[in-house]
């Protein structure tokens, strides 16, 4: 007979109706009568408790039926008679699945620190912890698309694999078919990239951001989600080589518009994991992060604070705090600087815009000052900046500009430059860090905590 969840079994009323579970068993207690069996699949927090009378199975079924073993079992939902969960199995059949010898098996029924569980990476997904943060991340993921097709975008996957650097920033892997021990090379000695299998140099992508605009300027709304890549050599709790950006691009979108998108945006998926996680919420609150739930309703009931970067400076520097590293108006703001103004000043997120074009990027929209640009960050308690954006800019020749102004090669970016030459208008765009999105909504500290299998340097398991 088909199985049935146990998220599903839990909430169903006992009438003593046969069901099919299936999972792994995460504890046994067998006595001399009876075995009570702890069972979970994944699908929720709680385990399903199944009742085996010992009068029923052989012995040796029982004992095989031990931490980590994959069973099916089938018999009657009744109403349970222990504490802590409503329903449970009266087991009629049981088949393992899936030996597994308790002896070696590395996940007891104990406490496992975070470290320890990041060497067996492969098996941490059946931890109560690693249980919750990918039910959250799925869920953060599900919220995402619905929030943009209910406001009409188009999910557009841009390449992987570009010849193009979005952001200057010159840290990326690049993608190569020739033989390392013997490439082909020019009469200078220099690796001949044009007989390379794409005909140039070409590299993982960085960003999505500017062929997101190619899409927008067609199709109005948009919206990417996808993996990006940075060769970049930071072993940090808050550094992957290997992530995935959020990147909508939006046609008729100035920066005012650009903000308000990006705060109904977060607002939209935390209140989902608020309602559609719970249990899950609850049990890192407890474990990793006591303010985790806070923190996630201060986002939800809070309207962010907009003011631009030369007022967050001025309040900095008049705010009598020591902090680790002392700024000067053209720096850049750091973790310690953004939460203070967050946490501390405002006590409520906080939009930051108008930064010095000296610290962004080419393609955002130049202010008439000609020191500043029309960019905006947004910034969280407990982690600083979560989404970077701004207006690009639409104007042709301001644009050149400033591609040649930074040095950037401009023949490489000639279909780009065609959206300004060919119906361009005002548009606008961000980009939110899916993992860094997921650290806040979990409360975990190391960003390697809320990705299946990361990716860092000297780190590519599986």
């Amino acid at each position: 007979m088909p199985h049935s969840k146990i998220k599903s079994l839990l909430s169903t009323s006992p009438v003593s109706q046969e069901v099919t579970s299936k999972g792994w068993v995460r504890s046994n207690r067998t006595g001399k009568n009876v075995s009570f069996i702890a069972l979970n699949d994944g699908s929720c927090l709680a385990n399903l408790q199944i009742v085996a009378d010992a009068q029923k199975f052989p012995k040796e079924l029982l004992m095989s039926a031990q931490t980590g073993a994959c069973i099916s079992v089938t018999g009657k939902l009744v109403a349970s008679t222990g504490s802590g969960q409503p329903v449970e199995i009266q087991a009629d059949s049981i088949e393992i699945l899936g030996a597994s010898d308790p002896a070696v098996y590395p996940l007891q029924k104990k406490g496992h620190s975070l470290e320890f569980l990041r060497e067996i990476a492969h098996l941490r997904f059946r931890t109560n912890t690693f249980g919750a943060v990918f039910r959250i991340r799925h869920s953060l993921a599900y919220a995402i698309h619905e929030f943009f097709h209910k406001r009409g975008f188009y999910y557009l996957h841009t390449p992987i694999i570009t010849g193009s650097d979005c952001e200057g920033a010159g840290a990326m892997f690049r993608v190569t078919a020739m033989d390392l021990k013997n490439p082909l090379k020019t009469p200078n000695g220099d690796i001949d990239f044009a007989k390379d299998f794409f005909g140039k140099e070409t590299y993982l992508t960085v960003s999505g951001q500017l062929e997101g605009e190619l899409g927008a300027l067609a199709l109005s709304e948009i919206y990417t989600f996808g993996p990006t890549f940075r060769a970049e050599n930071s072993n940090t709790t808050r550094h992957l080589s290997e992530f995935w950006m959020i990147e909508p691009e939006m046609a008729f979108y100035d920066l005012k518009d650009n903000m308000r998108l990006a705060e109904d945006f977060l607002k939209y998926l935390i209140q989902f994991v608020l309602d559609n996680n719970k249990e899950d919420l609850e049990f890192l609150n407890k474990m990793y992060d006591s303010t985790l739930i806070e923190k996630l309703r201060f986002v939800t009931q809070n309207n962010f604070r907009h003011l631009t970067y030369t007022e967050g400076m001025d309040i900095i520097q008049k705010s009598g705090k020591k902090f680790e590293l002392q700024i000067q108006w053209g720096s850049d703001l750091q973790s310690e600087h953004e939460r203070f103004l967050v946490e501390e000043h405002f006590k409520t997120p906080v939009i930051l815009t108008d930064y010095p074009k000296d610290i962004k990027a080419f393609y955002m929209k130049q202010n008439e000052d000609g020191k500043t640009v029309r960019a905006m960050d947004i910034l969280f308690p407990g982690i600083g900046e979560i989404i970077g954006g701004s207006q690009r800019e639409e104007n042709y020749e301001k644009l050149v500009n400033r591609i040649r102004e930074m040095k950037i090669d401009e023949k490489n970016l000639g279909w780009y430059l065609d959206t300004r030459r060919f119906g361009t208008c005002v548009h606008s765009g961000f980009g939110l860090g899916f993992e860094r999105l997921v650290l806040f909504a979990t409360g975990m500290s190391n960003i390697r905590d809320v990705i299946p299998f990361p990716r860092a340097p000297k780190e590519a398991a599986f």
